[in-house]
């Protein structure tokens, strides 16, 4: 028998999906969680645990939220996995396409994800973003199997 949600240790996944999506949007729209906790009129500590996912959004607050950021509601749930979501969370879209925007959301909304993807976008196409890419590639890789030996 599945836990219900109630019994998961931590916070729900559509909680930290929603809550990603909020800190994302936020960065990109250069506010920080004091502007926006005033724009919706509450404190910038609920809008951390909203962003983290410790604190469910009600539908009231994500939709303050979503006029503050200038976005609809369903823009936060973009990119939810269906096997996380439930079912029909994302009709229409393939898998690739899931994880393609889940991978897109969680990098922006990593610490520097939106500085280096707006560093990235401010090089130009061609051999140097080649380079830096498989400089990258290289170096996580090179982690990964340093964290797997010492797990063995």
């Amino acid at each position: 028998m599945k836990p219900t949600p109630e019994a998961r240790p931590g916070p729900h996944p559509v909680d930290v999906h929603v809550g990603r999506a909020v800190r994302w949007r936020r960065k990109l729209r250069g506010l920080s969680q004091q502007a926006l906790a005033e724009r919706i009129g509450l404190t910038f500590q609920q809008v951390q645990k909203y962003e983290t996912g410790t604190n469910r959004i009600s539908a009231s607050a994500l939709h303050a939220i979503a006029r503050a950021l200038e976005v609809p509601v369903a823009f936060f749930f973009d990119g939810l996995p269906e096997t996380v979501g439930g079912a029909g969370s994302q009709e229409g879209t393939g898998r690739a396409a899931d994880e393609g925007r889940s991978l897109t959301a969680r990098m922006l909304g990593a610490p520097g994800g939106l500085a280096m993807a707006e560093a990235w976008l401010d090089l130009p196409p061609g051999p140097l973003r080649h380079r830096l890419a498989a400089l990258v590639q290289t170096t996580a890789a090179a982690l990964r199997a340093q964290d797997r030996a010492s797990a063995a």
